[in-house]
């Protein structure tokens, strides 16, 4: 299975690296866009998610980064109006533990919540869950 398009929001531009190349030796992804921080990916979201088919289906989002923290962005990203935002999913990836973290994202719209590093096999589950997750 592929995925159209991915977003990978992390301020390391080494783990985005790293997880886009990842993304890439898999095959899984056709496209694979980056932001450091928050606010550019809700810049990219408001580009490129006015047609869906251009949108990122899936989201990888880092909870903590300067500018516009993960939770920031997925409070920004619920005010969205957008068509079919219901099908693009997000997933938190993150080496925050902190529970305050945890509870805050539980109000929101997210698939999972992976801790780093991005792993073959985290990638494989989330692929298994992918079809689930689009005929929700």
């Amino acid at each position: 299975m592929k995925i159209e398009n991915v977003l990978l929001i992390d301020d390391d531009n080494i783990t985005n690296f790293i997880n886009q190349r990842l993304l890439r030796k898999l095959n899984v992804a056709s496209n694979i866009t980056t932001a450091t921080n928050g606010y550019e990916g809700l810049e990219y979201v408001h580009k490129f998610c006015r047609n869906f088919n251009n949108c990122s289906h899936l989201i990888f989002l880092d909870i903590k980064m300067p500018v516009m923290d993960g939770i920031e962005f997925l409070r920004e990203f619920n005010t969205l109006n957008l068509p079919n935002k219901e099908n693009i999913n997000i997933i938190m990836l993150s080496t925050s533990s902190n529970e305050n973290d945890i509870r805050q994202i539980e109000k929101f719209k997210v698939r999972e919540f992976l801790t780093k590093p991005l792993t073959e096999e985290k990638i494989l589950k989330v692929l298994q869950d992918w079809e689930s997750y689009c005929h929700e």
